[in-house]
């Protein structure tokens, strides 16, 4: 079993930035995939970004150049910058981890980023 806990969302005003935490932990023996998705009152989750050891890096074409993803060994991170209104959501962390020598996909518990004046 596999537990992430997100951390530093928080109410911002636009342009402002902020740093989002993902912390792993239970029993695995590797990740493969970390990834930050969102979800705004009234829409779908979204994928916002993915940090892959095969594959790199990828991001929403709405974060593109504002938003960073990064990655230390279990933990992941989402530096946003330049926030908008529309960034607001509640921001889910996203991990595929092996756990007894299978594959699954874990999420956390959510975080909410509001960004408002």
């Amino acid at each position: 079993q596999v537990h992430l806990v997100e951390s530093g969302g928080g109410l911002v005003q636009p342009g402002g930035s902020l740093r989002l935490s993902c912390a792993a932990s239970g029993s695995f023996n590797g990740i493969s995939v970390m990834a930050w998705y969102r979800q705004a009152p009234g829409k779908q989750r979204e994928s916002v970004a993915i940090i892959s050891l095969s594959s790199g890096t990828n991001y929403a074409d709405s974060v593109k150049g504002r938003f960073n993803i990064s990655r230390d060994n279990a933990k992941a991170y989402l530096q946003m910058n330049s926030l908008k209104p529309e960034d607001t959501a509640v921001y889910y962390c996203n991990a595929v981890a092996r756990s007894s020598s299978t594959w699954r996909q874990y999420w956390g518990q959510g975080t909410q980023v509001t960004v408002s004046s």
